[in-house]
């Protein structure tokens, strides 16, 4: 286990890296937390607060100050800060590319500068683009089809670029649908399941974009960890300057998701069970279908996913209904 280590989470009030900061801190960590507040939440993250091995800073990836405060003395960053959401980013292109991008660079510059060991960084799926390929491998990738796609692959251009003139150990992994707890229902960028699950929960009908016919690898976030754990703990030389697939290696479409969603909850109220599922217009920039191959993952860093969807999906389902309905 990842241990004694004085690291960084960026984005540590957010969805994914409150998780992280919480399993670091388990493992007997440092923990630096590094967050603006504008997506995170300062809630995800209050129980920590009194822990003396964690450390908040509220602040921007995009003040350069702000990120050397940041890495100063820092033997591993996680970096997750970014403007999450295609739509988001087809919306509002230049915050989503000074974010994801002009902060990215501000991060791998002073990690290069304070000799930060290793810069472990969420990449996405959204890379894959419009190729047609299943299932989706790390080297074959098609051209981005929305602003945020194109923030994330340049990301993997400049971590590439930084290791092999620089010598920073970058490791990036490229999220399939990430989902669980703390995940925001809320919000007009909310993902899909906790959006479903909140609209069931009140028995108000999701709407799905399209015919419901396409597919996501829906990815727990216990596996999330995981793959972040094990790229820090890696030894292997093959594992540094690229990319791996962070997902299940399996796909699930829309209709069957919310179909599973509503059979969870069902058993909290069985009224659920009779909402009505509605249709709305195809999403700009979505990719058809999603799904990923872990080989690369599993023979490098000894991946093993843990959860499946039926089992992270009641996971996550159970700790909705308790955090907002059962209050």
């Amino acid at each position: 286990m990842l241990k004694n280590k004085v690291v960084l989470v960026t984005g540590g009030a957010g969805f994914i890296g409150s998780n992280l900061c919480e399993s670091l801190l388990e493992s007997k960590n440092i923990v630096r937390c590094l967050d603006n507040l504008s997506t995170g939440k300062k809630e995800n993250i209050e129980h920590l607060l009194n822990n003396q091995n964690f450390t908040f800073i509220e602040g921007d990836i995009r003040d350069i100050e702000t990120c050397r405060k940041a890495v100063d003395n820092v033997e591993l960053v996680f970096h997750q800060a970014a403007l999450g959401s295609v739509p988001r980013s087809i919306n509002d292109p230049i915050t989503t590319n000074d974010v994801n991008i002009n902060g990215f660079l501000n991060m791998l510059v002073t990690s290069r500068d304070a000799e930060v060991k290793r810069f472990i960084f969420a990449a996405s799926s959204s890379t894959y683009g419009d190729s047609t390929s299943l299932p989706k491998v790390e080297d074959i990738i098609g051209k981005p089809l929305s602003p945020y796609a194109i923030t994330k692959y340049v990301n993997e251009l400049y971590a590439e670029v930084f290791y092999k003139i620089y010598g920073l150990e970058t490791i990036g992994l490229r999220y399939f649908n990430v989902y669980g707890r703390k995940q925001d229902p809320n919000g007009a960028y909310a993902a899909v399941i906790p959006k479903f699950t909140q609209l069931l929960m009140n028995l108000e009908p999701p709407i799905i974009n399209g015919d419901g016919t396409n597919s996501r690898d829906f990815t727990y976030i216990d596996n999330v960890i995981q793959m972040n754990f094990l790229a820090a703990e890696t030894t292997k030389k093959e594992a540094l300057g690229t990319i791996f697939n962070t997902a299940v290696g399996d796909r699930t479409n829309l209709l069957q998701l919310t179909q599973l969603i509503k059979n969870y909850l069902s058993d909290f109220n069985p009224e659920i069970s009779k909402v009505e599922i509605v249709h709305g217009p195809e999403r700009k920039g979505d990719i058809p279908h999603s799904h990923a191959s872990i080989d690369k993952a599993i023979k490098i860093l000894g991946y093993n996913p843990t959860y499946n969807l039926e089992l992270g999906l009641k996971e996550a389902v159970s700790w909705y209904w308790t955090q907002y309905k059962s209050k």
